[in-house]
């Protein structure tokens, strides 16, 4: 049976826009996510606070970022970061 995901392994949407650099500020985001400008997993998704884990697949533009932990990529911390 798979586990679900830690709450230390996910991210809000919101958060993961400014952690990527697609806007500044929480504002910015709120603004970008009730347009309907953001896609999560080829689905619109318009809830800022909408809990992001790895492996989840945003786009903002056309552009694709894949959520993933720095364990996966250098195999020692366990922080959210994005993958082009």
């Amino acid at each position: 049976m798979k586990k679900p995901p830690r709450d230390e392994e996910s991210i809000q949407l919101d958060q993961f826009l400014k952690l990527i650099g697609v806007v500044s500020t929480g504002g910015q985001a709120k603004v970008l996510i009730q347009a309907g400008e953001v896609l999560l997993n080829d689905q619109v998704e318009t809830r800022r606070r909408k809990k992001l884990f790895p492996g989840d697949v945003v786009e903002i533009e056309g552009e694709q970022y894949i959520v993933t932990t720095d364990e996966e990529l250098d195999g020692e911390e366990t922080e959210l970061s994005a993958d082009p």
